[in-house]
Order: C-alpha cells, then structure tokens, then sequence
C-alpha cells in the first residue's frame, strides 16, 4: 500500500499511545476556561466545552476535577495562548496552536523542530490566506435522526455545513461546521436539542491544500510528530493533501 500508508498506520497506533498527552492538552483547556470565566459549567460555556471534550476522550473525572480546582487556585499563573506559523519540508503550511508558561521555552522548541526537519518557522498572520478558522462539533448520530431536516433546523444558528464522516475506528460521526463567531449559538442550538456531543471546537481548515509524494509525507510528518508530542503545543493543522 506504499510508505504513506505505512507513516499514516504508525501514527495513528502514536495517537492511541498519547492519550497522556491529549489529558495534558484539556486539562490546560480546563484551567484557562476557569481563569476565564469561572469554575462553574453551567455559567461557563468555554469550560462546558473543555468538559465535553474531556469525557469524549475518556478523561478520568478526577482529572477533570483537579484541574478544575488547580485552576481555582489564584496564584496559579494562567497559561498564554500563541499560534506559531511556517513551513514544513516540500512547501506544506503548518500552523501550531500552543498553550504555554513560558514563552522562550516554546518558542525555542517549535523553531529547533522547524530547523532539525528542514522546514521554516514564518511569522504570525503569514499563513491567514491558508487557514480559515471556524466553528467544528462533533456528535453520533442516534437511530431515526434526520440529518437533513436538521441542518435545516440549524441555520439560523449559523450552521454552514452538516456532514458525515468516519472516526478512527470507522464509526459515523455527524460534523456541524459553522463560522468562528457563531461558535456560541450552534453550541447552544445544539444543546437545545439534547445533542450530546464528542467534541465541539474551533479548528483551523485549510482552504487549498498541497499535494506531495509519498516519500515526501514520511518528510512532513517528522515535522508534525515532533510538534504532536511537544506539551506546549495543543493543536497542529497542516494544509498537505491526504
């Protein structure tokens, strides 16, 4: 099946192994939400929405709690949010979204995984005709749900696109994707209707994407691994064509 498959296999059994990693991504999620607007769910839609995304990867809930009452904690010191933007080997936009204490030591990292891959760290907003941010919720589709009558119920909330695609272990997972700042009503038209939801975030989707070869992708994807399993970083979107 060729060396991408082979690459696109290895990192998936990766993804499995770094369950570690993604409870450190939420739990950081977890504690700016409550910096940001309190402790309380019901009162806080951003750490209702880390939550959702905590039970959707089997977060333990006493992970979740401690996070939340770490967070409580006022001398803790919150963590920054920076987008880091460049190019991997053969011309692929990478952007990496990263949520730090210390700024020089992500910096410092995200640039030597730049310069040990051969690619090149650029400057922020260098990639904005790249990446267009929007509005992503995930949900399983329930027996005798019509998906066409409900995008129809949803775009007054701002709903841009309703499909269907297959998860890692090739179950149907329904996908609302509306605009960046319609994240707020569709979260909410969505709760109204008792969705219970995988996951509900704001991702960056590439709006053309770069083709390579095979043996090209083992090259990009040493790039993206590295940056993956880097704690700072929270997300990576890279505009390579599958």
């Amino acid at each position: 099946m060729g060396r991408a498959f082979e690459f696109r296999k290895e990192r998936k059994f990766k993804r499995w192994a770094k369950m570690a990693v993604q409870f450190t991504r939420i739990g950081k999620d977890i504690v700016m939400a409550v910096k940001d607007g309190g402790s309380s769910p019901e009162t806080n839609s951003r750490l209702r929405t880390a939550m959702q995304n905590a039970k959707a990867v089997n977060m333990p809930k006493d992970r979740v709690e401690a996070a939340i009452k770490r967070a409580s904690d006022k001398s803790l010191a919150n963590y920054e949010e920076i987008v880091y933007e460049g190019y991997a080997p053969h011309g692929v936009a990478v952007l990496i979204e990263t949520a730090t204490d210390n700024t020089n030591r992500t910096v410092a990292n995200v640039r030597s995984y730049f310069n040990k891959t051969n690619g090149t760290l650029g400057k922020t907003g260098s990639l904005d005709f790249v990446f267009n941010r929007k509005s992503i919720f995930r949900f399983t589709p329930v027996e005798n749900m019509d998906l066409e009558e409900l995008e129809f119920e949803l775009i007054d909330a701002g709903l841009e696109e309703l499909y269907v695609e297959a998860d890692e272990e090739g179950n149907d997972v329904a996908v609302a994707q509306a605009a960046f700042e319609n994240f707020g009503p569709m979260q909410k038209a969505l709760e109204e209707k008792g969705i219970e939801l995988k996951s509900s975030k704001l991702e960056r989707i590439a709006l053309s994407h770069h083709p390579v070869s095979e043996e090209q992708v083992a090259d990009v994807l040493k790039l993206i691994d590295k940056l993956e399993e880097d704690d700072d970083v929270q997300a990576v979107y890279h505009n390579m064509a599958e």
